[in-house]
């Protein structure tokens, strides 16, 4: 099952060897709305943070050879779900992105965009899981020995097996600007995991990339006040800095009978 090495709730490190939560790092964020109202957790620490990763483990095998790569649930509205709708209704042909056990994977159906990314976040590390390569297809994964995380090298692979208009999740300013630099317009660039990126990284972000989630960061949400063509969310805000970006976000938000946000409410605390 390997070894696999995650920066979620509140940006902890954590890391699974063999299915076991080995690994639990500091928080830099302590509390997140989202995980109090769906999950019940008031605050992140090692205990809270180490159940939920053995409650995803338990529930869904996440990192291991038990892991479930499909969900047909798209009612919340996340990054993966704006991908899934984005492929179902020919926005995009195909969708890159990280996952644990295939790493950087090229997809094009909505129910395995969901169920590997609706379910996982922050995934910096991981090793090979013959089940979910197996799923998604060995032709898809950037490379099915190692499960490394390249998203750059992931956009060129789909290009590569003749998709024309690509979706890419990326987790720092310097791949959003390289993929831009690289192949232009062609490619929806999404940013994630973005908690703790600096105010220049963030107009960086703002620059290259047609979707942004604010996660727990302070200057992406400053600089969405102004810079965002559209803004979804009030607690974990999602913002779109193009007109391409707003397109895919407003496909989201129609289907669930939700309209854009103009505002901020309580988010996670501190924000970094």
């Amino acid at each position: 099952m390997g070894r696999h090495v995650m920066e979620c709730l509140g940006r902890t490190r954590v890391v699974i060897e063999d299915g076991k939560v080995v690994e639990v790092g500091e928080p830099r964020v302590k509390s997140c709305p989202l995980f109090k109202k769906y999950r019940g957790i008031e605050e992140f620490n090692h205990d809270t943070i180490k159940e939920n990763i053995e409650f995803r483990i338990e529930k869904f095998g996440m990192c291991t050879e038990n892991r479930e790569t499909r969900m047909n649930y798209f009612l919340n509205f996340g990054i993966s779900e704006i991908m899934s709708l984005a492929l179902k209704n020919k926005l995009i042909d195909a969708a890159v992105m990280a996952a644990d056990g295939c790493g950087t994977v090229i997809l094009e159906d909505p129910e395995i965009v969901q169920g590997l990314g609706g379910r996982i976040s922050g995934i910096m590390e991981t090793e090979p899981i013959a089940k979910v390569i197996n799923d998604v297809g060995e032709e898809r994964v950037l490379d099915p020995k190692t499960a490394r995380i390249d998203q750059f090298d992931g956009v060129g692979k789909a290009f590569s097996m003749h998709y024309n208009t690509v979706a890419v999740t990326v987790a720092s300013a310097e791949d959003a600007q390289a993929i831009r630099d690289c192949f232009g317009r062609s490619v929806v660039i999404i940013a994630v995991h973005t908690t703790g990126v600096t105010e220049d990284q963030a107009n960086k972000l703002f620059d290259f990339c047609d979707l942004i989630t604010a996660c727990a960061s302070k200057p992406i949400r400053e600089i969405g006040k102004t810079r965002a063509v559209l803004q979804a969310g009030t607690k974990i805000p999602i913002y779109a800095p193009t007109e391409r970006g707003a397109e895919l976000m407003k496909a989201k938000l129609d289907e669930l009978g939700m309209k854009p946000s103009t505002t901020l409410d309580d988010g996670p605390e501190p924000l970094v």
